[in-house]
């Protein structure tokens, strides 16, 4: 599955009461679901990994969908390039601490 279709997908099951919670609503609920992927990225458990990187994106993209943005495109110009900051594959930026 293509991005795009992945979020015209949550656009047909969410659209609608993501809509009716606002852009401030939905928000929320990415952070809380950012919360929980960062609690499986520590129990390093792949199965539940899995379901919130996915919850994560399906968020992301409601956000996204809800703004304006086909996110596929806007993700595709910002770094068709490379790095977006050196323009290089892979990244040649120095790290800071």
């Amino acid at each position: 599955m293509e991005v795009r279709e992945f979020q015209e997908l949550i656009e047909r099951i969410y659209l609608t009461k993501d809509r009716a919670r606002g852009i401030d609503g939905t928000f929320r609920w990415f952070a809380e679901e950012v919360g929980e992927l960062a609690r499986a990225v520590r129990h390093r458990d792949k199965q539940e990994l899995s379901g919130e990187f996915a919850d994560v994106l399906a968020w992301l993209v409601s956000l996204a969908s809800q703004s304006g943005i086909d996110i596929e495109a806007a993700a595709s110009e910002k770094y068709r390039q490379g790095c977006p900051k050196c323009r290089k594959t892979p990244c040649a930026c120095e790290e800071r601490a």
